[in-house]
């Protein structure tokens, strides 16, 4: 079988009981994945543009960037699915993409779209996965009867997935991904239109395959999930523009934020967007948080400045300096900016 017609077949992966490798938080780590100069071009497109990345045994590893910054089409190459066009690419000890067949037996993936079988019950996808994967017989009940209660789908193991709500068919699919025990997990944005608790369920279940020693590579939209990775790799445009921990992301912002109370919110935004000093200013309920242009100085100065200068147009307000989010580093590496605590592509 080809590695297209397992994964597709699985369509997911989340893995079971694996007392492999040390988790995350154990150093040093075995790299998993090693891939070198990493480029894909459709005609003259350039998708993913010298990617340089090393991903450990046990982390949670994510990928964040816009719409058509390259992440799909990275893990894509990342699982053998499609090869790169030039670049030398390292998943599990195989090599890429001659290796591909080898792979695809020791990686789980699940796509973007839920891609299940309609006409297969909850029970029957399993097993049917299950038996792609080249399980045999007796062990494919114990296999599907065990991942039935890890998801707690027994009690929905005769439904049809169109019959599921959206959170139970995402444990379908992670359970179906992950029913071979993978050694690595993909997800390309798996919870898009979840519930959050379902989403919170969902990244319970990853936290303790990676404690049991699989290794997750993750792409996602949403900013308290790309929280949760171990490390995330920020792509633009094809490119690598930063690799660190959401901490070391969040925290080399840190010197740039405030925020501003006042009466009239939505005033008070549109006069901080006309200030130089501000890079970027949005609305959070009553407040408004500002991130600062890189070279505005000392913080608590422009603070005081700027409610001077609200202040000379008849707005009355409060600021303070505030914590940074996620959002701002991904805005101020949107702008074309480099951080102090990231690695930028190419270094």
């Amino acid at each position: 079988m080809s590695t297209t017609d397992a994964l597709a077949a699985s369509s997911v992966d989340g893995s079971a009981t694996q007392a492999t490798p040390p988790s995350a938080e154990d150093a040093p780590a075995a790299a998993v994945i090693e891939a070198f100069g990493l480029k894909r071009t459709f005609g003259e497109i350039q998708a993913v543009r010298g990617l340089d990345l090393e991903v450990r045994r046990g982390e949670i590893f994510g990928f964040l960037g816009p719409n058509g910054a390259g992440k799909s089409t990275t893990i894509r190459m990342l699982v053998g699915l499609m090869e790169p066009t030039a670049g030398s690419c390292k998943v599990l000890g195989f090599d890429l993409p001659k290796q591909a067949n080898q792979l695809s037996e020791r990686v789980g993936y699940m796509t973007q779209k839920f891609s299940l079988y309609t006409d297969l019950t909850v029970e029957e996808n399993l097993d049917f996965a299950a038996e792609i994967f080249g399980i045999e017989p007796a062990e494919r009940a114990i296999r599907v009867k065990e991942a039935m209660i890890e998801f707690d789908l027994l009690e929905r193991r005769k439904q049809l997935p169109a019959k599921l709500s959206g959170g139970w068919r995402q444990r379908l699919a992670l359970a179906v991904a992950t029913i071979h025990r993978p050694e690595l997990l993909v997800l390309d944005e798996p919870t898009a239109g979840v519930d959050p608790d379902s989403r919170r369920v969902f990244w319970e279940k990853l936290f303790r395959m990676a404690d049991s020693g699989t290794t997750i590579l993750v792409s996602t939209h949403y900013m308290d999930e790309a929280i949760r990775c171990h490390r995330l790799c920020v792509i633009r445009d094809g490119l690598r523009v930063a690799l660190a921990s959401p901490v070391e992301l969040v925290d080399s912002v840190l010197p740039r934020v405030l925020e501003f109370h006042g009466k009239h919110t939505g005033q008070l935004v549109r006069a901080l967007h006309n200030e130089p000093a501000v890079a970027s200013v949005v609305q959070l309920g009553h407040r408004a948080h500002v991130l600062l242009e890189a070279d505005a100085g000392d913080r608590q100065a422009v603070l005081a400045n700027l409610i001077q200068r609200l202040e000379q147009q008849g707005l009355r307000v409060t600021g303070e300096l505030a914590d940074a989010h996620l959002e701002d580093a991904l805005i101020v590496l949107s702008r074309g900016e480099t951080l102090p605590l990231a690695e930028a592509s190419g270094a």
